[in-house]
Order: structure tokens, then C-alpha cells, then sequence
């Protein structure tokens, strides 16, 4: 299988992340920490991601099990042997349901939830379930200015709940006791000591808030699928980050 077809580009980033997890693991480090080899996942992760959207729009056929095996290779917090389980069923379905893929016609495109809702409900917060089927459904029906305030309410609501989780919420409140807005919110939350960002968190942080605040006050502004591609990879990492933060992950 050529690795410039999206199959073989998936199928090679699998085998990557693998590796990748056994050396962290050798090196005794935190796939979900601010080094290389937690920085590194992301990116294969968001590489992943854009070859499973080119592979699934020239197929008719069921993606979702597929989109789970993907979440299963590249999530950091997969298991040893669900990681290398994952990725072997991965490549059997690429050389065999998926084998035809790559020279099939295009059709419409299946996609990754913008957000896993499994993840959230680990936090256990009924709301973060909630605002995230509804990010998934809004992008699902090709409404992505809805898609990406969605993400802004999640985001602003995951801020929110690190400094609670530290016990520190007074330092973004206002005078009268009702949080912030987002753009001080994040600007506090950069500033934040209790707690050290990752360097992908620090630099997508101000772009997942632009992209919220154009689609929810841009007069002119009309966000398409690829505003949302393009951040969809950092809207989980930042998101996720800030959970555990708050000890909900």
C-alpha cells in the first residue's frame, strides 16, 4: 500500500505512535505531558485525523468503527496493549474494508466527532456532555459558525473549571462575583502560576478564542469545515489539558 494514498499515510502514522508510546515509556515520560514525545503524539494525532477525513469522503461505507480505532492509536491516555491492538486492527482494516478506498469516487464525507464525548463524560459533568454533543451535531450538520461558539462555551466552561479545581476561582470573577469573559479568562489563565501550560496549549489557546469570537460577533464572518479542521486537534489538547487541571481527568 503506496503511503501517499490517505490509507497509507494512516497506516504509517499508526505504526509511528506506537513506537513513539514504547520509547516514552522506556524514557519514563508522561505521553500527556509538555515534552517531546507528549508534543509529538499531537501532531501525529492531527495528521491522523486529516487522513482519516480524506479516506472516509471517498468511501460510502461506515466509518465509525474505524474513527474508534484512530481515537484508540492516538489518545495518550490508551493502554499499552489497547494501543498496539488498535493499531494492528487498523491496518487489517485498511487491507481489507478499506483496501478500495483510495480509487473510489468521492462521497460524502463521514467524520471524528470534533470532541469524543467518552472523554467527557469521565469528568463526569452532565453540562460538558451536553455542550459537546451539541459542538458534534452542529458540525455533523454543517453548521460550523454554531460549531465553533459551541467550542468557545466549552472551552470558557473548561477554564472555569481548572480554577475551581484549584480553589482559585475569586482571581476571575468580577467585582460582583460573576465570572469573566473569555478573553480574561484565558489571559489569566497564561498568567496562572498554581499551574505550568504546555507550549501547544499556551500557543493554540488564543486561536481556538478567535476563532469563537468571529463566528459568534463577525458580521461578514461565516466559518466553513476547514476553520474547524484546522483547530479541531488543539480544541481537544487545550480542552482536555485544562480538565485535568481541574482533577476531572
Amino acid at each position: 500500500m503506496a503511503e501517499a494514498t490517505p490509507a497509507g499515510t494512516l497506516d504509517a502514522l499508526a505504526r509511528q505512535a506506537v513506537a513513539l508510546a514504547k520509547t516514552a515509556r522506556k524514557n519514563r515520560q508522561n505521553l500527556n505531558g509538555d515534552n517531546f514525545y507528549g508534543n509529538k503524539l499531537v501532531e501525529l494525532r492531527a495528521d491522523a485525523i486529516n487522513a482519516f477525513r480524506q479516506l472516509v469522503t471517498r468511501s460510502a461505507g461506515d466509518s465509525t468503527a474505524l474513527a474508534e480505532l484512530v481515537e484508540a492509536v492516538f489518545s495518550p491516555t490508551t493502554t499499552k496493549q489497547r494501543r498496539l491492538e488498535a493499531s494492528r486492527q487498523l491496518g487489517v482494516a485498511l487491507r481489507t474494508t478499506w483496501s478500495g478506498a483510495d480509487a473510489a469516487a468521492a462521497a460524502p464525507a463521514a467524520t471524528l466527532d470534533v470532541f469524543p464525548l467518552a472523554v467527557l463524560s469521565q469528568a463526569n459533568r452532565g453540562y460538558l456532555v451536553t455542550i459537546g454533543r451539541q459542538m458534534n451535531g452542529c458540525y455533523q450538520a454543517g453548521w460550523f459558525d454554531a460549531c465553533a461558539v459551541m467550542m468557545r462555551r466549552l472551552l470558557e466552561i473548561a477554564i472555569i473549571e481548572a480554577f475551581e479545581g484549584k480553589k482559585i476561582a475569586n482571581k476571575i470573577k468580577d467585582a460582583d462575583g460573576n465570572y469573566v469573559q473569555l478573553t480574561p479568562l484565558i489571559n489569566a489563565a497564561l498568567a496562572e502560576t498554581t499551574w505550568t501550560l504546555s507550549k501547544n496549549t499556551k500557543k493554540h489557546l488564543p486561536h481556538l478564542r478567535d476563532a469563537g469570537h468571529q463566528s459568534a460577533h463577525g458580521r461578514y464572518f461565516h466559518a466553513g469545515r476547514d476553520d474547524i479542521d484546522r483547530i479541531q486537534p488543539w480544541c481537544r489538547v487545550v480542552i482536555e489539558e485544562f480538565l485535568h487541571i481541574a482533577g476531572l481527568l
